[in-house]
């Protein structure tokens, strides 16, 4: 049996529902000081915001767009704190009446690499890192030349998220069931693309991650990559076949998720959001795309299971006919810790 030494993953990831206000609104609960926030309306239109503590709070990107990061140093989420966040007046996710979601990410630890200096990489990074939980945030600054970059982990990552920042350009996402001779985008429901010039063709390792010349990766400018390790029984990435029927495929991560992200690769679809903060209760109805502006997007999608997650649905964004998915998972629970308590059913 194996066993997870994170005993409560929510102090590392944690998905938090939560009302807009119109005002300066305090969401606690979160049960960590956050360095990454996503947020996202879920009863209307609105951008998906991502906020972090790298880049700084008041400077958000959107996940649907190409559009380089707005805010002005004290726009939309405007502190991050002990036990959550604080939202100003704006509208978006947090206009009065407004329903919302936010998933939210620890890392903590300040780092600072030197290439040069080091011999770790070949272009100078900064960022925070928590390397319990296999999450950090590394910025840089591009050179429109193949190199490599320190993230911190001191694992090898299994999924990259990175944007431009001061840049108009799309989400490149690196993710190891794809391997490092694709990409795809995440502000678009496109399939697998090919190039070196997104990763240089090369798998990241336990201390770098490789970009090639292209300016989704290595624009020559500011740049911000959202790297994730696995750990044993709290994340999992990888990848699924759909069998586009209502008892459907079984995906096995070792603990009850609390937040799954899944896209097609082989047919154009939207990127998927479900957590357990949104559906409480099987089956999980409640949709996000972070590729469009949209609201819940309602309708049978997944059991979350005490070991995994199982497809409840036909459809073709989630489990079509020998169609190939990947994921990214965070727990709830471990299936089993390392004080041998075990995951509860739902």
């Amino acid at each position: 049996m194996a066993y997870s030494a994170i005993l409560k993953p929510s102090t590392f990831m944690n998905p938090k529902i939560y009302t807009g206000n119109g005002g300066t609104n305090n969401i606690t609960g979160v049960g960590f000081k956050p360095d990454l926030t996503w947020l996202k309306r879920r009863n209307g239109t609105a951008n998906h915001h991502l906020v972090d503590s790298v880049r700084g709070v008041g400077y958000y990107l959107y996940a649907n767009l190409t559009n380089a990061q707005g805010g002005n140093g004290s726009a939309l989420l405007t502190s991050f704190n002990t036990d959550g966040f604080t939202l100003d007046a704006g509208a978006d996710s947090n206009a009065s009446g407004a329903t919302g979601v936010s998933w939210n990410w620890k890392a903590g630890t300040s780092f600072t690499n030197d290439a040069s200096g080091t011999g770790i990489g070949s272009i100078d990074s900064a960022g925070s890192v928590n390397t319990t939980s296999g999450f950090s945030i590394t910025s840089f600054t591009g050179t429109q030349t193949a190199g490599t970059i320190a993230h911190g982990l001191g694992a090898v990552p299994k999924m990259i998220i990175v944007k431009a920042r001061t840049q108009a350009d799309g989400w490149y996402v690196y993710h190891v069931s794809n391997t490092a001779t694709k990409y795809m985008r995440m502000e678009t429901t496109g399939t697998l693309g090919s190039g070196a010039a997104f990763w240089n063709d090369t798998a990241p390792t336990s201390t770098v991650f490789s970009v090639g010349n292209g300016t989704g990766t290595n624009y020559n400018g500011t740049m911000i990559a959202y790297c994730f390790a696995e750990k044993q029984g709290f994340s999992k990435m990888g990848s699924y076949i759909g069998n586009a029927n209502a008892d459907g495929t079984f995906i096995y991560t070792g603990f009850k998720p609390a937040f799954v992200f899944v896209k097609r690769t082989s047919g154009s679809e939207n990127w998927t959001i479900m957590d357990s903060a949104r559906d409480p209760v099987n089956v999980a109805v409640n949709k996000l795309h972070p590729n469009t502006s949209g609201g819940t997007d309602a309708g049978a999608t997944i059991d979350i299971l005490s070991n995994g997650f199982k497809n409840r649905t036909t459809n073709a964004g989630a489990n079509g006919s020998g169609d190939t998915y990947i994921y990214m998972a965070f727990a709830e629970e471990p299936l089993v810790a390392s004080n041998y308590n075990a995951a509860t059913a739902r």
